[in-house]
């Protein structure tokens, strides 16, 4: 990204001011495995601490992992990285969240799939105000 585009977007990565004031306020806690980076603030006494992370890429908060997430939150205090389970076979690997794009999910019936759908069958029966 040109220096220009670091001063002045926002949405595909951290700005120019943003990434100065987390080198000179925050610590930098670790890394995910997308390159996202995570910070909390430098120990001053009477603040409490703040934690954020510096997306790599596009801002978007389905990029955080959920045990990052936690962390963020304050739903504990031990960083991620030194107590993660070893991974399940089953577990799939990260998809970014397609909402909005060409590849989203559209439900048979969807105006973008043709906007028909298959009749209703079975024992609906549609409220009338008569009955």
């Amino acid at each position: 990204m040109s220096f220009l585009g670091k001063i002045f977007t926002w949405w595909d990565g951290a700005t120019l001011g943003t990434l100065l004031w987390s080198w000179r306020n925050g610590e930098h806690v670790g890394t995910d495995a997308q390159g996202n980076s995570y910070y909390r603030s430098k120990p001053k006494k009477g603040q409490r601490e703040r934690r954020w992370v510096i997306y790599k890429g596009s801002n978007d908060a389905s990029r955080v992992p959920s045990e990052w997430h936690g962390w963020l939150h304050g739903a504990f205090d031990d960083i991620p990285e030194s107590n993660l389970p070893p991974a399940h076979i089953w577990e799939a690997d990260y998809s970014p969240n397609a909402t909005g794009t060409a590849t989203a999910y559209r439900p048979q019936g969807a105006l973008e799939r043709g906007g028909k759908r298959a009749h209703a069958v079975g024992d609906y029966e549609a409220w009338s105000p008569d009955a």
